[in-house]
């Protein structure tokens, strides 16, 4: 099988996973009257549903492992892969929702995306654009990394992208860090009313980096 097949299973893995999350997402939020996540408390400590939803979240990052682990032919198509499965059922997660319940009205809309180790907030664009890096990196690396010629970003492409990955965490958690001395009550009923985009597009910028370096490295392989 070749990379381009293998890209095109996985991509459909993703897009399977996303349709099952979104469904999970709408059952949950109807129970919990959270079809509009934009509202305080976003997951009530109702029935340890907090618990299960945690335990679900990490077994879904699990899943995605897996499925890059078995496409990939070595370390970096491994890790490459689950880029590009993460990125996909991201994104096509929010565009099911739609049809299943109407939300989002619009990629402006607002969005709980985590809650450890504190609430993140931001609207829905920004995480499908992170997701969207991470479709381009991945598919950078797993269509072109061989064991006789790796691919790989150098350290100054990683060094800028753990800048950006905490600027934009710094961004996503920014109200509930505001709020954070008044303990875990305060930060579960914190309500954003702005997102700081300047900031993020700088994170923005640093999480490309090693997309940028790998398209370099491309270029030059080019006789």
């Amino acid at each position: 099988m070749n990379e381009r097949k293998r890209w095109g299973i996985v991509f459909i893995f993703a897009a399977a996973m996303a349709w099952v999350e979104a469904a999970v997402v709408v059952y949950l939020r109807m129970l919990i009257d959270r079809v509009e996540p934009y509202q305080t408390n976003p997951l009530p400590k109702v029935g340890g549903l907090g618990e299960i939803e945690l335990v679900r979240e990490a077994a879904t990052l699990v899943m995605l492992f897996v499925v890059g682990w078995l496409a990939g032919q070595t370390h970096r198509s491994r890790f490459g892969y689950l880029l590009v499965a993460f990125g996909t059922w991201d994104i096509l997660y929010y565009v099911f929702l739609v049809p299943m319940c109407g939300w989002p009205r619009s990629p402006l809309d607002w969005d709980i995306l985590f809650l450890l180790p504190a609430p993140w907030w931001g609207p829905v664009l920004a995480p499908a654009l992170i997701a969207t890096l991470m479709i381009i990196g991945g598919t950078i690396v797993s269509q072109y990394d061989q064991s006789e010629q790796p691919l790989w970003p150098g350290r100054l492409a990683w060094g800028l992208n753990l800048s950006g990955v905490i600027l934009a965490l710094y961004v996503f958690m920014a109200d509930a860090i505001r709020v954070a001395g008044g303990g875990s009550a305060a930060m579960r009923n914190v309500l954003p009313i702005s997102f700081n985009w300047p900031l993020f597009v700088v994170a923005l910028a640093l999480l490309a980096a090693p997309v940028v370096d790998l398209s370099q490295q491309i270029r030059r392989r080019k006789p």
